[in-house]
């Protein structure tokens, strides 16, 4: 019997998620109402990989690349809808693409490619994409009621892709955590992820190298990330540094490996038989770049010539260049953060369709929920899977 409201579906959020979501029920025959309060779909889309899009990772299918209050829930949307079926999709389109470092995917044109994609594949499904369209309120006297200044829309099914606040100037708000609540759902603190970390006066011993990079491995607890670090007139960015800054909390402290692969201390003491002459600086010098050096040479209190210090003195520098120890005093906060970690809480929701237990009909997808993955894909990936997992169920 077919629905007396015009709509089956209305999904609001035009982002990663939200289209997926609208492309995938549309093609199995549902009527979908796509809304956004930006002038295009897509926004994050065609500013994320550079303007590239790095739109998956080879391994975005392991659930434990995913933070979560339950690391468990991701599984059932990433196993049903992986990386290479959404590769599938890109390839279907002639989209090409390459992998660069740790399984990263990216496009080898532009951005723009994926959403034309997205576009493509919504208006195969019939899919009716309003824009500039502000919501007002959300009620369910039946239905859900959708209301905007214009006019008031209704459907059976609601889902919610706006995402956080990640990234406000793109007009990134906590929407979601809003219509959550109303509907009785708790929400897991937001927190900045994948940001740049600050540090305080005692630690900012980097200030003066902003712009130098090295290659670290940076540890919190368990978590361990052999990439790239920053130093930054704030204190550290790079890869390495987003990566463990989804773990940190105030008052942790991380450690960075500055010589990854290498027994620092043992270079040291190798160094002085060999070159007992030679300043440790110049040793230093080999190993990092010249700025860098000279900073850690000072820092450690190197002086004078290597004969002259104690093997002792040595080790311990060694040991504080394999783990060097600081704690940030805050991150650069949701303007610069790629993604938000929390969210509406996954214990909520049902695991296939992310739909909420208590309120029939209504879903919450992609970086909405309290699951965030790391860097490189795996946000793009839960979207694309929780996209899909709701589109299939609402």
């Amino acid at each position: 019997m077919p629905s007396p409201f015009p709509y089956d579906v209305i999904i609001l959020g035009a982002g990663a998620a939200g289209m997926m979501c609208a492309l995938t029920a549309g093609q199995r025959g549902r009527r979908v109402l796509l809304l956004d309060h930006l002038d295009r779909a897509g926004a994050k889309i065609l500013i994320s990989g550079g303007g590239r899009c790095n739109f998956t990772n080879v391994e975005a299918g392991l659930a434990e690349r995913y933070l979560s209050a339950n690391p468990h829930f991701a599984k059932s949307a990433l196993g049903r809808y992986g990386p290479q079926d959404f590769i599938d999709l890109v390839d279907a389109h002639g989209i090409a693409w390459h992998e660069k470092t740790l399984g990263q995917l990216f496009c080898d044109g532009s951005a723009k490619q994926i959403v034309a994609m997205l576009d493509d594949e919504c208006a195969k499904g019939g899919v009716e994409t309003k824009l500039l369209t502000r919501i007002t309120a959300i009620t369910k006297p039946d239905q859900f009621h959708v209301e905007t200044p214009g006019a008031t829309f209704v459907a059976p099914s609601l889902v919610i892709a706006t995402g956080g606040p990640s990234i406000p100037k793109m007009g990134a708000t906590g929407f979601a955590y809003d219509v959550a609540r109303q509907f009785g759902l708790k929400v897991v603190e937001p927190r900045p992820a994948l940001v740049p970390l600050t540090l305080g006066q005692d630690d900012r011993l980097f200030e003066s190298l902003s712009g130098v990079s090295l290659d670290v491995v940076a540890s919190l607890g368990k978590a361990r990330f052999r990439e790239a670090a920053l130093f930054t007139h704030r204190g550290l960015s790079g890869p390495a540094i987003l990566q463990i800054s989804s773990y940190w909390r105030h008052g942790d402290s991380i450690a960075l490996d500055l010589l990854p692969g290498t027994d620092a201390a043992a270079l040291l003491i190798e160094a002085k038989r060999a070159r007992p002459r030679a300043e440790p600086r110049t040793i230093l010098r080999e190993r990092f770049p010249d700025r860098l050096a000279d900073v850690l040479a000072d820092r450690l209190g190197f002086a004078g010539q290597l004969h002259g210090l104690k093997d002792q003195a040595l080790a311990e520098a060694g040991r504080r260049l394999n783990g060097w120890a600081f704690t940030p005093n805050g991150s650069e906060g949701f303007a610069k953060a790629e993604v938000t970690i929390g969210g509406v809480a996954t214990d909520g929701l049902d695991q296939r369709g992310l739909m909420a237990r208590k309120v029939p009909g209504l879903h919450f997808i992609g970086e909405a929920v309290d699951v965030t993955g790391w860097l490189g894909g795996y946000n793009f990936q839960w979207a694309w899977a929780s996209g899909r997992a709701a589109g299939e169920a609402a």
